[in-house]
């Protein structure tokens, strides 16, 4: 019998289509054409002679072959991955500047860090804080290799990286949220969690006024946890001394945001791509557990 080769890429593709519950959604992710990403399902169901998806189904639904190549597929991306981590990480080396909000920096790449410098001891990590938009003007100033920031109007289109709940939170012991006008504390203008606040007050006719405005996290912490004002963080932030409120206490629901990163096109390293593609499996992933958690 002649050896029959399954193709890795093609296996990625059919298990980036399970795990979005899109063709498109998989495409996007990979950064590839949505026909490409279905070519390469079609060639893999002809090696295979089975069809993995369900015929004429809105949403990709696997067939009893596809639930059964879907475990040996992750299973073989795994030790794939593995084996190429254990072959080249030790020969990479290099400085990566990585731009971020604080926000994420302190609640979002704290343990992604740890694990990196675990797989790769020779790239050294510079993180910067700003906020989004600055850190935007940084990367095309070449300041900058990668930046990790919220998807917002006016930054261009990046690579997906995931989902961020946003919540109101009080002090735990304060009762700032009962005050009328609500105070608030909140990030400059032009960030979409200032804009996503005030939307919703004025949308349900709640009075508010501007009671601190920081650029940093810790700023935003230092006025909740003194009572001084309400505000609104990624649910990611969540710390001890905040208290989450919401229609109870007639605080209207507050959207999602996204999490993209671009990298400068004018500096292409390893050591950069080793980070950047680290960074975005490990929040991806993490995203994805979070959701199977919230729906379970």
């Amino acid at each position: 019998m002649p050896h029959r080769h399954l193709d890795m890429r093609s296996l990625r593709s059919f298990v980036t289509i399970v795990e979005t519950g899109s063709v498109t959604e998989a495409a996007r992710r990979m950064g590839r054409t949505q026909p490409a990403i279905t070519l390469q399902i079609r060639r893999l169901e002809d090696q295979l002679g089975k069809y993995l998806f369900a015929p004429a189904q809105r949403r990709p639904q696997l067939t009893d072959e596809g639930e059964v190549l879907l475990g040996y597929a992750r299973a073989m991306l795994r030790m794939h991955d593995e084996v190429w981590q254990r072959i080249e990480t030790r020969r990479i080396e290099g400085r990566v500047v990585l731009g971020t909000p604080d926000l994420y920096a302190a609640y979002l790449l704290p343990q992604i860090l740890a694990n990196f410098r675990a797989v790769y001891p020779n790239v050294e990590v510079d993180v910067r804080c700003a906020l989004s938009r600055t850190l935007m003007d940084a990367l095309d100033a070449k300041e900058i290799d990668i930046a990790l920031v919220t998807d917002m109007p006016g930054i261009r289109a990046g690579q997906f990286v995931r989902k961020e709940p946003l919540v109101w939170v009080s002090g735990q012991h304060h009762n700032a949220h009962n005050e009328n006008p609500v105070p608030l504390a909140l990030l400059p203008p032009g960030n979409i969690y200032r804009d996503a606040a005030l939307e919703a007050l004025n949308r349900i006719g709640r009075p508010w006024r501007l009671a601190c405005i920081s650029e940093s996290i810790g700023g935003l912490q230092a006025a909740v946890f003194s009572g001084f004002a309400v505000s609104v963080v990624a649910k990611s932030a969540l710390v001890p001394g905040m208290r989450v409120i919401g229609r109870p206490e007639s605080f209207p629901d507050l959207p999602e945001v996204g999490v993209i990163m671009h990298r400068s096109p004018s500096r292409s390293c390893e050591a950069v791509d080793c980070l950047a593609d680290f960074v975005v499996a490990s929040l991806l992933r993490g995203n994805e557990q979070g959701a199977a958690s919230l729906a379970s």
